[in-house]
């Protein structure tokens, strides 16, 4: 791949220097990052016993488990305008607090308190996440492929630890949820004393300064790169939220299909990785996104329809298909834009909205569940946001940069 041009904008602002610097901002990057997905992924796993508690009903839980995505997206355009009154690494920080304060909130005041703070939670998971790939661009324009991987393997490491372990912590506190659930917020406050050297970086961080971005709702490649953000990120929460019911219906007991979903996120963490760093191989992103949606649409008609034997070859094409789709999509944030600045507005953008309609993927497949009483009305769906996302993505990965002006406020 071409060498990305330098700006002017890019230029003032300098990358980490120190080795042990960097180390510590990789190793911060990836404890912040396995802290975005068990506020969802914990809640799945122990759902049963948290409506048994509550006595939440159907409807409630299926609220509970889409409210945090929603918050990603609903809280992720504040991102950029909070820059205006703090450094990105300030407000990371306090996002991280509010995540621990969140995941606490949750096992206070009964339902009220579970829905409270999933939203908290969720709100500052979408903040934090707008952030990151900013970051990113500034302080590695050398490893973008690489440190994108990183990160992307954390988020899915996150959500496998919560989803794994869980149900362990439960049993070991005497098979209280409330405490389950808590337990989430000590790796939060662990990511946050981690994430607190950065705040001690004055001079580097000075150069961030304070920016406005101009012009990215009007660019046709912002929105191509949102709409691919956003369908690839529907796939995946209808696949976290139906595929042990998939499996089940077609035969397989409970326990091995909850298996099938821990080894399909366990296998997102090799394409997490290696996504990026295949993405950044060739002129553009086109063939790697067409490879990773192939993957992915076939391991999902495979778990619906090939034989029931075959269900594990299925289940790994899908989760490497999966994780591939999610690293690039935050690739295409980084490589979409020409500065950090611009990055920070992409991101808002393309992780705003699209986990706005991410949100909407496992209602809907739910109600063609209800409406069919079988999965042939989810696979059509399923083929069809595939399709959608291959046509956004065969554009989002052509080499070039989104058209917006920055403009610095100090």
């Amino acid at each position: 791949m071409n060498p990305e041009p330098e700006t002017p904008t890019s230029r003032s602002l300098p990358a980490v220097s120190s080795r042990g610097a960097r180390l510590l901002l990789v190793a911060a990057l990836i404890l912040v990052g396995i802290n975005l997905r068990p506020a969802i992924s914990s809640v799945a796993a122990i759902l049963a016993a948290i409506r048994a508690g509550t006595g939440m009903s159907s409807a409630q839980a299926g609220i509970l488990t889409t409210l945090p995505v929603m918050c990603f997206g609903l809280f992720a355009p504040l991102a950029p305008r909070l820059t205006a009154r703090a450094t990105p690494e300030r407000i990371v920080l306090i996002g991280l607090l509010a995540l621990a304060v969140g995941l606490i909130a949750r096992i206070f005041f009964g339902v009220p308190g579970l829905f409270a703070g999933s939203v908290v939670a969720g709100g500052s998971i979408g903040v934090i996440m707008v952030l990151l790939p900013g970051i990113i661009k500034r302080d590695f324009p050398q490893r973008l492929g690489l440190m994108t991987g990183l990160y992307t393997m954390a988020l899915c490491l996150g959500a496998a630890l919560a989803a794994g372990a869980t149900v362990p912590v439960q049993h070991l506190a005497g098979d209280s949820w409330r405490i389950a659930l808590a337990f989430w917020a000590l790796p939060a406050l662990l990511a946050a004393w981690a994430w607190w050297p950065q705040l001690r970086q004055p001079a580097h961080r000075a150069a961030s300064g304070r920016f406005r971005v101009h012009g990215m709702y009007r660019s046709g490649l912002a929105w191509q790169v949102t709409f691919f953000m956003g369908l690839q990120s529907s796939l995946a929460y209808c696949v976290f939220g139906w595929l042990p019911t998939m499996l089940i219906d077609r035969g397989m007991d409970p326990l091995t299909a909850g298996l099938g979903l821990s080894l399909s996120i366990g296998m997102q963490l090799v394409t997490s990785l290696a996504g990026p760093w295949l993405a950044m191989r060739g002129r553009d992103q086109r063939a790697s996104i067409a490879l990773m949606l192939f993957l992915t649409v076939i391991g999902l008609l495979g778990c619906l329809y090939a034989p029931l034997a075959s269900a594990w070859l299925w289940i790994v094409l899908l989760g490497l298909g999966q994780g591939g789709n999610f690293s690039i999509g935050l690739t295409l944030i980084v490589l979409r834009a020409p500065n950090p600045q611009t990055t920070a507005e992409l991101s808002g953008m393309a992780q705003g909205i699209g986990y706005v309609l991410a949100a909407f993927g496992p209602f809907l497949v739910g109600i063609l569940h209800d409406a069919t009483g079988g999965w042939h009305g989810a696979a059509v769906l399923f083929t069809a946001i595939s399709a959608a996302a291959l046509l956004a993505g065969w554009r989002a990965g052509r080499n070039v940069h989104v058209q917006a002006r920055v403009e610095m406020l100090d």
